[in-house]
């Protein structure tokens, strides 16, 4: 029975991602490399031109593949020809092309639809073909496109025996492989090589290879020379019933970035994985000695023959169930681990250095930047270390969280178990288990409180930093300050508790039960006042049953916090409370004892009116702001870096404190930690 098959339906079906635009030029490519071996044996009588076809009237655009452009490339790539001394079209290979799914050729690997890909990508193929069959010498021409298939064929006799020759141009490349495909003379050559570079280092060789663009012209040899390290050394591998073929090269760094499984079918690459951090410290570069090198490992077995697609674009695994009708073969997760074992052992002399450099890294990063992992590093298996010396600092700390983060998890999971002895365990296991668990714990400890203190250490480089005069000599607004220690706008509801920096100002404000910072005194919860003013921040401090007070129920002790803070280096401070930083403290407490204060939750606080008040005032010691201390008959700090009085009316602690004050006193409190923790006291 003759079985009718429908072209446009078999392409519809063929698949080619957008990203492998270029593969249709690989494969016929290969198959003039099959040609001239079916020709001759010998490769070095073989010649392949890739001919570049660009459009002069469209503009070319680059991407991130293409670095480089040739000195003529001045267009969009519309197309290749392909010429080949090969064996041409005869008789049998024309009848072969023109059936889809031939067998022609099988043992080369070939499924009989590379020619699909052409028409995946190009809307139309010509193909002349020069060749000596049987005694007769002929030219063969014919054109193969979606719509009519194979059509406008021509053969004609020619005299005396010219040479073999065929071309095979694929014109009019779609926009939509076209645009995802690399475009520079370069950039093709080099891709043309890393697809064919089987065909360099397997036994036989290759046949001569070029690329040309206009006036410029690539060898492929010549990148072969340029950027193979040493010659390929090959190991066979069983895996169960299967036997692997595993090629290792050595290339350059100029053609790869990173470091490959290349899965092969039929010794045609089909797909690369990258093994970066795969294993420990390959990563970036390697060097042995001379060069810096990737390295790709070129993987053929029977396994990879009998599960590539039809297309040769990827493989068919199932990883997950095996194979049901052969369940002797392994999975595909097994052979990856088989071959990364073997390269470890190949690379292991390179990867050394790359593992002293990934150790050095995060030594370094830990001890400068972020003290809080250096408790939990031992708790990191040591292969997790090794990571590229070249990852960016957010980058790191992003690992290393992911690790602090496991082991909290961990932690978490195994304290529910823990302290109830396992059926059978002796009383020395578990001691064992859980002095480890205990120990573990505190080096978790240990971990956040650095995390806490390292946290400090910034805030307080940035507040100094906010202090300095920028390069046109003025300094910061107020509100940044005002932002590094409470964000603008909000109250305790609204904020997490490490958003505030309140230590910078005083201990103590880190324990209030209600605090807002810029907003109004009409819309805070605690104060009863109708004043629409607003304070830079106020604070709400209640102690139930202080211990040193009474051990039974008694009243709370409450206290109101109010902090004015002014630009630096302001110097227009004056008498009145528009113009008086201290004036405008003492008048915001007031309007809050005029009103009948409460808790947040609404709960009355008996004789509100007497609160204590605490008034700071955070600015820089201006002239100005000098005189206006001396006028309130404030007292200086011994370091002459701030004031402070008590003022009789107000009931209120008034303390002015210089900005260099804040920074001082923030640095002495946290000293004994930052030495603890190897974190400079200043900088």
């Amino acid at each position: 029975m003759v079985m009718i098959t429908n072209l446009q339906g078999r392409l519809r079906n063929t698949k080619l991602p957008k990203s492998h635009g270029l593969f249709p030029l690989f494969e016929a490519v290969v198959n003039s490399v099959h040609s001239i071996e079916e020709r001759t044996g010998d490769m070095t009588e073989g010649t392949i031109v890739v001919e570049i076809i660009r459009d002069p009237q469209a503009p070319l655009h680059l991407d991130d593949h293409d670095n480089r452009r040739g000195p003529d490339a001045v267009g969009n790539v519309i197309g290749f020809k392909i010429h080949d001394n090969g064996v041409g079209f005869t008789d049998r290979n024309m009848k072969s092309f023109q059936t889809l799914d031939s067998d022609y050729k099988i043992e080369k690997g070939c499924r009989g639809v590379g020619r699909l890909l052409w028409l995946k990508a190009f809307e139309t193929i010509k193909i002349e073909s020069t060749y000596t069959d049987g005694d007769k010498n002929q030219t063969r021409k014919f054109i193969f496109n979606s719509e009519d298939g194979v059509t406008e064929i021509e053969t004609e006799d020619r005299h005396g025996t010219p040479p073999n020759s065929t071309t095979v141009f694929l014109k009019d490349f779609k926009d939509g492989y076209r645009s995802y495909s690399r475009k520079t003379t370069e950039s093709i050559a080099k891709a043309l090589f890393e697809h064919c570079l089987w065909y360099f280092i397997r036994d036989g060789g290759a046949p001569n290879i070029k690329v040309t663009d206009h006036d410029e012209t690539i060898d492929l040899h010549n990148i072969y020379d340029e950027h193979m390290v040493s010659s390929a050394e090959k190991q066979t591998i069983e895996i169960r019933a299967y036997k692997f073929e595993l090629t290792h090269v050595r290339l350059l760094n100029t053609i790869s970035t990173t470091h490959n499984l290349a899965y092969c079918a039929a010794s045609r690459l089909v797909r690369e994985e990258s093994i970066n951090s795969k294993i420990p410290g390959l990563f970036g570069r390697i060097n042995d000695g001379v060069n810096d090198f990737v390295y790709t490992c070129y993987i053929n077995s029977e396994y990879l023959d009998e599960r590539v697609r039809v297309e040769r674009t990827d493989f068919d695994f199932n990883d997950e169930e095996g194979d049901l009708f052969d369940p002797d073969s392994p999975r595909i997760s097994e052979v990856r681990a088989s071959i990364l074992a073997e390269v470890r052992k190949y690379l292991k002399d390179y990867l050394e250095e790359n593992k002293a450099k990934a150790k050095a890294r995060v030594e370094s990063f830990v001890a400068d930047t972020a003290p809080r992992y250096r408790p939990i590093i031992g708790h990191i298996p040591e292969e997790d270390l090794y990571i590229d010396p070249d990852i960016s600092d957010k980058d790191l700390e992003l690992t290393l969280h992911s690790h602090l983060y496991k082991l909290e998890t961990e932690l978490l999971s195994e304290g529910h178990d823990v302290l109830g002895p396992k059926e059978d365990e002796e009383q020395a296991q578990y001691r064992s288990r859980i002095k480890d668990y205990l120990d573990k714990v505190s080096d978790m400890k240990m971990s956040d409180l650095a995390g806490y203190v390292s946290h400090r250490r910034v805030i307080i480089d940035m507040f100094r930093k906010a202090l300095e005069a920028d390069a046109q000599g003025k300094y910061a607004k107020e509100e940044i300050i005002h932002e590094l220690i409470m964000p603008m706008g909000k109250d305790t509801n609204a904020i997490f508790q490490d958003e505030a920096n309140l230590w910078l100002v005083d201990e103590r404000l880190a324990f209030h039960h209600y605090l807002a910072s810029d907003k109004t005194l009409k819309s805070n919860p605690t104060t009863g006042s109708d004043s629409t003013k607003e304070p830079d921040l106020l604070a709400l401090s209640i102690y139930d049953n202080p211990h040193l007070v009474s051990d039974t129920s008694s009243t709370p002790l409450a206290s109101i916090v109010v902090v004015e803070i002014k630009r630096p280096m302001r110097n227009d401070a004056a008498e009145g409370e528009d113009k008086d930083p201290i004036d405008q403290a003492l008048g915001y407490l007031n309007r809050i004892r005029k009103g009948q204060m409460t808790t947040a939750s609404g709960r009355p606080i008996p004789q509100s009116d007497q609160i204590p008040g605490y008034c700071y005032v955070l600015c820089d010691l201006t002239p100005r702001m000098i005189e206006r201390c001396l006028a309130h008959d404030a007292t200086p700090t011994q370091d002459q870096m701030g004031y402070f009085f008590y003022h009789k009316h107000f009931k209120a602690h008034v303390q002015v404190i210089s900005f260099d004050q804040i920074v001082k006193m923030s640095e002495e409190r946290n000293r004994a930690f930052f030495d603890k923790l190897g974190l400079p006291a200043s900088k």
